[in-house]
């Protein structure tokens, strides 16, 4: 089964996928090699693919070219994740290199014009009606309480 390798750290200028390929001269295993391109300007975007025959040849092949100089810029070598749902080879689903981290925020999926609207009108309706239980914003609560004592002090 052959096994993807992501290649980061790499110099963003034009490099061309036979220049990355001349580093991995000595192994012979290597299926195919891209290197991920910026669409308007043709500049590398940091990062290429690397695809080698099996497991075994994948970790051999970190251990051994991980932290190589490759145009002044030391190569970050890693098995790539697999791709999100609904990109295959054909759409162009190599575009993005692979997160190597869980995301820390959700995407804000959009309304339409319509919910937007039902939520401000029904913000608008509560906090007309309950503005006595909304509380202030933490950081923000000394600094409010001292002003509605001035407030108080200057109105008596």
């Amino acid at each position: 089964m052959a096994i993807r390798l992501y290649v980061g750290n790499l110099p963003k200028e034009p490099i061309e996928r036979e220049a990355l390929q001349s580093i991995f001269v000595d192994e012979g295993d290597i299926v195919s090699t891209k290197v991920i391109k910026d669409r308007k300007t043709g500049k590398c975007r940091g990062f290429a693919f690397v695809t080698v025959a099996t497991d075994e040849v994948a970790d051999a092949f970190i251990e051994k070219y991980d932290g190589q100089s490759f145009l002044d810029s030391p190569l970050k070598i890693e098995k790539a994740l697999p791709r999100t749902k609904g990109k295959s080879e054909e759409e162009g689903g190599e575009d993005e290199p692979p997160v190597t981290e869980k995301p820390t925020a959700k995407i804000n999926k959009r309304t339409t014009s319509s919910q937007s609207n039902k939520k401000n009108r029904t913000r608008t309706q509560t906090t007309s009606t309950a503005s006595e239980g909304i509380q202030p914003d933490p950081r923000w609560a000394d600094e409010l309480a001292k002003l509605k004592e001035m407030l108080a002090a200057s109105s008596n």
